[in-house]
C-alpha cells in the first residue's frame, strides 16, 4: 500500500497544477467580452468601444464611442447613431448623429457628404436612396418646387429632393448658383421612395443600412474565443484563455477536455487503483517512444550538411518543457524559447507551429542557409532536431540584448534610448551582413528590426532566415509569390513577383528610418496616409520636414544633425518604387561608412568586409536623384485585402509558397 500511496501523490498534485493552471486568462481574451454603451445593443468583433474594450479587439476604422447613451460610429467626418447590428448578415443601421443633438434645430447645416471605404463598408443600394439636400437657397421658386421645401427649418432655403428626381435641376438652378448640396442616403419605405419637403426629420430620422466587411468570426466564437484584430501583423486573431491563436481555440477545448477527464478520474476514489495503473502504463510508453525517437534521430546525424542533431527530450529538458516563462518572441512561424544544454550553453530554441509540408520546407530552408554562412553579423544556428521528431525545432545561440525593435519603440526603449552612435553601429553591422548575404547569393527576404538581434555590447546579429531564397549568379531575379512582414515589403516585388537583392535594399530602407525616428513600421494610431512609416518618411523628406520625422532624442543634438540627414537621403534613395534606382547593398555600406568618417574622422576598421567576399560595385547610375522615379511605400499587408497606397493594381494571397 505504501508504493501506491507514493504513485497516485505525484498523479494528484499534477492535477491540481493543471486545474491552477487553467485559470489565468490571456488579458485580450478578457477585455474582449461584449459591452453596450445603455443602449442595449450588443458590441462585439468586429466593432469595439473606446474607453472600454481593447483596440484589438475589433478592425481598425471600426471603433465606437458611447454618447449621451448611444453608440456612435464616426465615417469621414460624419457622426451616426447604430441603432442595430446583425452580425448574421453584416448589415449595421446608421442614423445621423447630429439630427438627434439638437431637438429644435434640423437642418442641413449639420451633416456632411459621407464618403465609405470600399474595403470596410458598402451602402445597401437596394433599400437605400440618395437624396439632395439642399441649403443656403436663396431663389424664388413656382408653386409646384415648393413642395421640396424643409418646413423644420423655419422656411429658411433647405430642400430635400431625391437624385434621381426630375425637378432636381430646376430646384439647384432655382437657387441660382448659391445653395450648398450635401448628398446623403436614405432607406426606402415600402417602395414609396422618398417624402418630398414636409419635415426633414421623417427623412433623415430614416436613416439607411450599411454593410461591413472583416474576417469571418463564426470558426473562433464556436471554439469558445473572442474574435479581433493583431494589429502587430496586421491580421485576423481568435483570442483564446491561453493565448491568441489564428484562428480557433481548438488547441484549448481540448485542454479543457482533459481537465475534465482528470478531475472526473481524480475524484472517483474507486477508480483510482486503475487510473494509477493507466499513467504508470503511459509513461512507461512515453519513454519507449522518446528512446526510439532518439535512435532514430542519431541515425539521421549526418543528413543536415554537418550541424549537430539534437534529441527532442533533450531540449524539452533545456527549456524546462517549453515553460511560457522562458518565452523569447512569437513569430509567425513559430515561438522561440529560452534554454540551457547540459553543456552549459545557453540557447534559443524555435518551435515551428506546425508539422506540415509548408513548416518543413521553412525548417529546411533555414538549416541550409545557415550551415553554408559563417559570418560575425549573422546568428549562428547550433543545430536542430530530426525531420523524424515530433516536432521541428532549431537552435540557435542565444543573443541576450533583445531586437532593435525593443530598443526603438518597445519595452525596452523605456528604459535606455539607443544613442546616435549606437544607432549608426546597428545601420552599418547590419548593411555589412547584408552585403555578406548578396555575396553569398542569398536574399533575406524579411529584413525588420524584429529580425536584428543585440548583445550586451550592441553588437548585430541578423536572425530569421525562414523566408530567405538563393538566387543563382547567373539570373537576375526569382520568380514568387510575395511574401515577407507588412511595412517593410518591396512594393515592386509586391506587384511584379520579382524578387531581388534590391527587395532587401527597400526593407533596409524602412530600417534606417526606424533608426532616426524610432517609429514602428506599421502604426494604424497614425493618421490613415501615415499608417505605413515609409510612406510616412517619402512625405516628410520631399517637403524638407526632417524635423517632424527625426526622434526628438536625436534632434536635441545639433551635432548629429547632418549625420541625421545623410541617413535620411541614404533611406530615400533605398524606398525607390523602381528597384533600378535604388542602391545595391554594397554602396548602401560605403555610403554608411562615409557618414561615420564624416562623424569621427576614423577608419571604419571593424565594419569592413574583405574584398574577397564581396563581388565588384556596381557603377553608380547618374541617373539617379534624390527625387527621381516612382515613389510607392510598402503595402500594408501581403495577406489581406486592404487599401493600399501603390499605384498599381495587387493581388493578395495568402497561401503562396516559396
Amino acid at each position: 500500500m505504501k508504493k501506491l500511496t507514493i504513485t497516485i501523490t505525484p498523479l494528484f498534485f499534477s492535477f491540481f497544477l493543471l486545474l491552477t493552471r487553467s485559470f489565468g486568462s490571456d488579458p485580450r481574451y478578457e477585455s474582449c467580452v461584449p459591452r453596450d454603451c445603455g443602449d442595449g445593443l450588443n458590441i462585439t468583433y468586429p466593432f469595439f468601444i473606446n474607453g472600454f474594450q481593447n483596440s484589438s479587439c475589433g478592425y481598425p476604422g471600426f471603433n465606437l464611442t458611447c454618447t449621451n447613451g448611444s453608440s456612435i460610429l464616426r465615417i469621414s467626418g460624419n457622426d451616426f447613431i447604430v441603432k442595430h447590428i446583425n452580425t448574421k448578415t453584416r448589415y449595421v443601421r446608421l442614423q445621423y448623429a447630429p439630427i438627434f443633438a439638437n431637438q429644435t434645430e434640423s437642418c442641413s447645416s449639420k451633416i456632411g457628404n459621407l464618403t465609405l471605404d470600399p474595403n470596410r463598408f458598402a451602402i445597401d443600394n437596394v433599400t437605400t436612396k440618395q437624396v439632395m439636400i439642399i441649403s443656403n437657397c436663396s431663389g424664388e421658386f413656382s408653386p409646384d418646387l415648393e413642395r421640396y421645401r424643409v418646413r423644420s427649418c423655419g422656411g429658411s432655403g433647405e430642400f430635400v429632393v431625391a437624385a434621381d428626381d426630375g425637378n432636381l435641376g430646376n430646384v439647384t438652378g432655382g437657387c441660382g448658383g448659391g445653395g450648398e448640396i450635401v448628398e446623403a442616403p436614405v432607406e426606402v419605405v415600402g417602395g414609396e421612395g422618398v417624402v418630398d419637403g414636409g419635415n426633414y426629420r421623417e427623412v433623415v430620422e430614416r436613416g439607411f443600412l450599411v454593410r461591413w466587411f472583416a474576417a469571418d468570426c463564426g470558426v473562433c466564437e464556436r471554439s469558445g474565443g473572442r474574435c479581433g484584430f493583431d494589429a502587430t501583423v496586421f491580421q485576423f486573431s481568435c483570442f483564446c484563455t491561453d493565448r491568441p491563436h489564428k484562428v480557433s481555440c481548438k488547441p484549448e477545448k481540448t485542454n479543457r477536455k482533459l481537465i475534465i477527464i482528470s478531475v472526473t478520474v481524480g475524484s472517483a476514489v474507486f477508480f483510482a487503483l486503475a487510473t494509477c495503473i493507466f499513467f504508470i502504463w503511459r509513461a512507461y510508453k512515453r519513454k519507449v517512444v522518446t528512446y526510439a525517437d532518439t535512435s532514430r534521430e542519431l541515425e539521421d546525424a549526418n543528413v543536415y550538411f554537418g550541424v549537430s542533431v539534437f534529441s527532442y527530450a533533450e531540449l524539452q529538458d533545456a527549456t524546462d518543457h517549453f515553460n511560457s516563462s522562458n518565452e523569447l518572441g512569437d513569430g509567425g512561424f513559430g515561438t522561440v524559447y529560452y534554454g540551457k544544454l547540459r553543456d552549459g550553453r545557453e540557447v534559443a530554441v524555435k518551435r515551428l507551429y506546425e508539422h506540415n509540408y509548408k513548416r518543413v520546407q521553412q525548417f529546411m530552408n533555414e538549416v541550409e542557409i545557415l550551415t553554408r554562412l559563417r559570418h560575425k553579423n549573422l546568428v549562428s544556428l547550433y543545430g536542430c532536431t530530426s525531420r523524424r521528431s515530433r516536432e521541428l525545432l532549431l537552435v540557435y545561440e542565444y543573443i541576450p540584448n533583445g531586437t532593435v525593435a525593443d530598443h526603438l519603440h518597445g519595452d525596452r526603449a523605456k528604459q535606455n534610448v539607443l544613442t546616435w552612435q549606437t544607432r549608426m553601429k546597428i545601420a552599418l553591422e547590419t548593411a555589412n551582413a547584408l552585403v555578406y548575404l548578396h555575396a553569398s547569393e542569398i536574399i533575406h527576404r524579411d529584413v525588420k528590426t524584429n529580425n536584428i538581434l543585440l548583445d550586451n555590447n550592441y553588437c548585430v546579429r541578423v536572425a530569421d532566415f525562414g523566408l530567405s531564397r538563393l538566387l543563382p549568379s547567373d539570373v537576375t531575379h526569382v520568380s514568387t509569390a510575395p511574401q515577407g512582414t507588412p511595412g517593410y515589403v518591396d512594393p515592386e516585388y509586391f506587384q511584379c513577383y520579382q524578387l531581388t537583392d534590391k527587395s532587401d535594399v527597400y526593407s533596409f530602407g524602412v530600417v534606417l528610418i526606424e533608426l532616426i525616428s524610432s517609429m514602428p513600421a506599421i502604426d494604424i494610431s497614425r493618421s490613415r496616409d501615415e499608417i505605413v512609416l515609409a510612406n510616412m518618411a517619402l512625405n516628410r523628406i520631399q517637403r524638407c520636414a526632417l524635423n517632424e520625422l527625426l526622434d526628438p532624442f536625436l534632434a536635441s543634438d545639433p551635432d548629429t544633425e547632418k549625420m541625421t540627414t545623410s541617413m535620411a537621403e541614404l533611406a530615400f534613395r533605398c524606398l525607390q518604387f523602381d528597384s533600378e534606382t535604388r542602391p545595391t547593398m554594397n554602396e548602401v555600406l560605403e555610403v554608411l561608412k562615409g557618414i561615420q568618417v564624416e562623424e569621427s574622422g576614423d577608419d571604419i576598421g571593424e565594419v569592413t568586409v574583405r574584398r574577397s567576399e564581396v563581388p565588384p560595385p556596381s557603377p553608380e547610375n547618374e541617373s539617379v536623384g534624390l527625387l527621381k522615379g516612382l515613389i510607392t511605400a510598402s503595402p500594408i499587408s501581403v495577406t489581406a485585402k486592404w487599401h493600399s497606397t501603390s499605384s498599381g493594381s495587387m493581388t493578395p494571397n495568402a497561401s503562396a509558397v516559396n
